[in-house]
């Protein structure tokens, strides 16, 4: 159990330490370029990294989840990661049609999730 934890917490730190790159980089690049492809290219690969560390966490968080009594906390935790996560596969599937504000916007909604989500996990 103990490497379930351990990946969990890899997870956490990848995902929202991911977040919070991605809300100070992005704006800094498009002072320097207007160049979207190098946006493109950024969330991409962004994409790749957080896609897995939000899978890892899903997946060691439900293992965790099983021998755990189900509270409020844990209840609003699991509620949260799911709105991240729809919220996130949204932005994915539709960030060609938005606009730049409203893909930061998104962001930083995942973000203060992400964060509400971090709160949570120390109260478990």
């Amino acid at each position: 159990m103990r490497i379930v934890f351990y990946l969990h917490l890899l997870g956490a730190t990848v995902w929202i330490g991911g977040l919070i790159v991605v809300a100070t980089l992005v704006p800094a690049v498009r002072r320097v370029t207007t160049d979207r492809e190098v946006i493109r290219v950024l969330a991409r690969r962004f994409g790749l990294v957080s896609w897995t560390a939000l899978g890892t966490l899903v997946l060691t968080g439900a293992w965790m989840a099983a021998d755990r009594v189900w509270n409020t906390v844990l209840i609003t935790k699991v509620s949260l990661v799911l709105v991240s996560a729809i919220l996130a596969g949204w932005h994915t599937l539709t960030a060609r049609s938005q606009s730049p504000a409203l893909r930061g916007a998104v962001q930083g909604v995942i973000l203060i999730l992400a964060l509400a989500i971090l709160g949570l996990a120390i109260n478990l």
